[in-house]
């Protein structure tokens, strides 16, 4: 029997953007949480993006280690929906090298902290690397604010219309994260999103934009950044939080628990899988997986 495999995002994300939906990505930490965002994406037929952050596979192992375990889960669960295997905030060229060598099918390289020339250059070189082999790029400019794989990163710096092109023109980047105004982590007061800057820069690239810190915008805000061009919005923290109430309950009413299936489990399958279907819903991406 073939082996099912994860694919890159540029078929899902381009039918996004010129449909107005966005897919999701949902950053794994676990089997659990893996196994409980695959198995949503196939209940419900909607395509989906698994993302890992450098912390994140370095706690399950190591590049290689995560993609055994997602290509094992989608054999043995039958996932047949298309499936993207992402590097979340690359921090060099070395790291999404490793990440797309073990056999992950998108990366971003994240050089957003560095001068313009220099995130342009290093931005190209992950491009000449990733797409003779078939992975698909990501990109960020300015700074997207909040805790980034659990470290404080600067206050929000806006990216310019302009140096998005540029960008864009120079390294056949395949999508953009522009920051305008979203954060890494918990929101403190409504989010304030640039939606006028957003719409200029996604008429200018004509490439379909992310959206990181993608928790706890209100679906209103969610739906207007759709509409001008984001087709991928990153959840995380959302997740996170909804598996840790619902563990937290467990150790709370009963102190004779000790499985490990019995605590870690139930986050994944009452808190993780109620968001996937949640944030798929509020996309436009339910049902969407039918090519």
């Amino acid at each position: 029997m073939s082996r099912t495999r994860c694919v890159n995002m540029t078929q899902m994300l381009q039918k996004a953007f010129e449909e107005h939906y966005a897919v999701g990505q949902f950053n794994i930490n676990n089997v659990e949480w893996t196994k409980a965002v695959l198995q949503v994406a196939q209940e419900t037929k909607t395509p989906v993006i698994l993302g890992v952050t450098s912390s994140a596979a370095t706690y399950m192992g190591g590049w290689n280690t995560v993609v055994g375990l997602v290509n094992g889960l989608m054999e043995d669960l039958d996932i047949t929906v298309p499936v993207a295997l992402h590097v979340d905030h690359g921090g060099s060229y070395e790291i999404c090298k490793a990440a797309i060598d073990a056999g992950f099918t998108s990366v971003m390289i994240d050089g957003s902290h560095l001068p313009l020339d220099e995130n342009i250059a290093v931005v190209k070189k992950v491009v000449d690397y990733a797409h003779p082999r078939g992975v698909s790029v990501e990109a960020e400019l300015g700074r997207v604010g909040g805790q980034e794989d659990g470290a404080m990163v600067a206050e929000n710096m806006y990216a310019i219309p302009e140096e998005c092109v540029r960008l864009v023109n120079d390294t056949h980047v395949d999508f953009l994260a522009p920051a305008l105004g979203s954060v890494h982590g918990p929101y403190h007061g409504k989010p304030k999103l640039g939606f006028k800057e957003m719409k200029e820069i996604a008429d200018l690239v004509k490439i379909p934009l992310v959206l990181h810190g993608g928790s706890g915008i209100p679906d209103e805000q969610l739906h207007m950044a759709i509409e001008r061009g984001t087709a991928k919005i990153n959840i995380n923290t959302e997740c996170q939080q909804a598996w840790t109430g619902v563990v937290r309950e467990i150790l709370s009413t009963n102190d004779k628990v000790y499985d490990p299936r019995k605590i870690i489990g139930p986050g994944a399958e009452k808190g993780i899988k109620k968001v996937v279907v949640e944030k798929a819903t509020t996309f436009g991406s339910l049902g969407k997986a039918t090519y």
